[in-house]
């Protein structure tokens, strides 16, 4: 759903098996395509501090930048999801501008999604090429889905950075070292809520997140050959 104030708005609604429900309203700047960050004043949970546990590839300036920004995001679905058992059957309704999807699954599944989805728009420097996805962000995709949706969601950038009068890639490889960076960002928050002594649906979210970044460059071989065959018109 897309409102009139500057917001795209993606709602993420859970009603898990114990009648247990949850609603997560998503609203992210048209413009910056991030999710509001942290209020000033705000006080906030000492594990989002950028220095606790801070991956080891940062770009980030303490002076600059007290708070990691996609800890920050983290704070909300922790504290209402991190006791949810991962393998909990649950029904996920996801309400964007374009349409709804209505999934049952499981709530590691469910959970997995929507991180996806909050880790794109958080402001981390890392997660920031993926912004274009967000937008058209697509809940529950297969791993075809993905691949496909990335590797076209890549090529359109070289696109534009050659209208820049830069340098293309068509291999990928500039592709593989985001997926690998993006490894490295989820195993350093899986380490900050290891620390907190999260060890339920969240955590297992993010481990999910990070088995497929992991394992991105041989899928990503895998995939697209299986995809050749849709491309005869083009061959």
């Amino acid at each position: 759903m897309e409102s009139t104030c500057g917001k795209i708005e993606i709602d993420y609604h859970f009603e898990f098996i114990s009648g247990r429900t949850e609603l997560f309203q998503l609203a992210i700047d048209t413009v910056t395509l991030e999710l509001p960050g942290a209020e000033d004043g705000e006080t906030l949970p000492e594990w989002t501090r950028l220095s606790h546990c801070c991956c080891s590839h940062c770009p980030l300036d303490e002076a600059e930048v007290s708070h990691c920004p996609l800890a920050v995001q983290l704070i909300e679905p922790m504290s209402r999801l991190g006791d949810i058992v991962s393998y909990e059957e649950t029904r996920v309704r996801v309400s964007t501008w374009e349409r709804t999807v209505v999934q049952a699954t499981t709530a590691e599944a469910g959970i997995s999604s929507m991180l996806g989805l909050i880790s794109a728009t958080s402001g981390c420097p890392y997660t920031a090429f993926f912004k274009p996805m967000a937008r058209f962000h697509l809940p529950f995709s297969s791993q075809e889905e993905t691949v496909y949706r990335a590797t076209s969601m890549y090529l359109l950038g070289q696109y534009f950075q050659q209208g820049e009068s830069k340098e293309m890639d068509l291999s990928f490889s500039g592709l593989e070292d985001i997926y690998g960076n993006i490894a490295k960002v989820n195993a350093g928050m899986a380490e900050r809520l290891r620390g907190v002594g999260e060890d339920g649906g969240t955590l297992n979210a993010i481990i999910v997140l990070d088995m497929f970044a992991k394992v991105f460059s041989v899928a990503i071989k895998d995939v697209l050959e299986r995809l050749r065959y849709l491309y005869r018109a083009y061959l």
